[in-house]
């Protein structure tokens, strides 16, 4: 009986994570609605001060109370956004399954070694907290390094693209849309975070601001020299259409030494496989046919 409820809290966990993974991973931006719930907000605090005496209720705020708490929800909420995902609830829904996550381990490893003695039982456990604390930590790295790559990818191309609209005559956010509606099915990340600089700056965020949180969402210089230069831009009334087309094929040129590099890494890194993995099959089947046919003469002499 005790195995069949572990086995029923094991899998009713298990389907809680998923469905909270499901949540995380799915799109839900709305930079507008979502500058709006700022405003609100300023306003509320600005007013009355509610903001801060609702800030502590509810599960974020009861994690939040938690010593060293805060900075880690800080942390992980910027690297959220750095990997994509930009929805209000995504650090709930991530905090969700890391606590449950982190639960499952500690449950798994408490059942297996329920029948070993004490110091056994609490090196499993401080392994498995540990298994827990860092492995989603890990896989949200590379879920945010790879959202860098994808947008190092298409900064190029899409650089180049906004300093042809604009040279049409296009104001910058007309531009910026355009630019956002055309890289959808080619660069849709990159697309996306174009559409929402213009979103909020429609929505009454100033362009500055806008392109600074566009900076800190995805943490790649390119993109701060690219704001930068949007930014001055427009402080000061110089083209921007020509200062793009210079900027996008210095882009390109870094693309390609990127690529030369990493063609250049991809002998040494082939290098362990091949001396691991290939080279003792090889072994194998070049020796092995001549090590038994020389027993099998062996065998035949002694025979006679």
């Amino acid at each position: 009986m005790g195995i069949f409820l572990f086995f029923l809290a094991a899998f009713a966990t298990v389907a809680l994570l998923m469905w909270c993974t499901s949540q995380l991973t799915k799109p839900r931006e709305d930079p507008l609605g979502d500058r709006l719930e700022a405003l609100q907000n300023a306003t509320m605090v600005a007013g009355s001060g509610k903001l801060k005496r609702n800030k502590g209720k509810g599960f974020m705020g009861a994690i939040a109370s938690v010593p060293g708490a805060e900075d880690w929800i800080k942390e992980n909420e910027k690297r959220l956004k750095q990997a994509g995902l930009k929805s209000t609830g995504a650090i709930v829904y991530y905090t969700v399954s890391n606590i449950i996550f982190l639960v499952l381990l500690l449950g798994g490893m408490a059942f297996i070694q329920r029948n070993n003695n004490f110091a056994q039982i609490m090196g499993g456990m401080v392994a498995a907290f540990l298994i827990g604390y860092i492995l989603p930590s890990f896989f949200l790295q590379k879920f945010a390094k790879r959202y860098k790559a994808k947008l190092q990818e298409a900064l190029p191309d899409t650089v180049d693209l906004l300093g042809i609209v604009l040279g049409t005559g296009l104001a910058l956010d007309q531009a910026m849309l355009r630019v956002s509606e055309e890289m959808q099915y080619i660069y849709p990340d990159l697309a996306n975070e174009f559409y929402t600089v213009v979103m909020q700056v429609r929505a009454g965020q100033e362009r500055g601001k806008a392109f600074s949180q566009l900076v800190r969402r995805t943490g790649i210089e390119d993109i701060k020299a690219l704001s930068a230069m949007i930014v001055q831009s427009e402080r000061f009334g110089t083209s921007l259409a020509q200062a793009l087309k210079v900027y996008a094929d210095a882009l390109r040129t870094r693309r390609r030494l990127r690529a030369e590099a990493a063609i250049g890494k991809a002998g040494i890194k082939m290098l362990f496989p091949i001396v691991i993995f290939i080279l003792p099959v090889l072994f194998v089947i070049t020796l092995v046919p001549g090590m038994l046919s020389v027993l099998h003469d062996l065998a035949l002499l002694r025979g006679k």
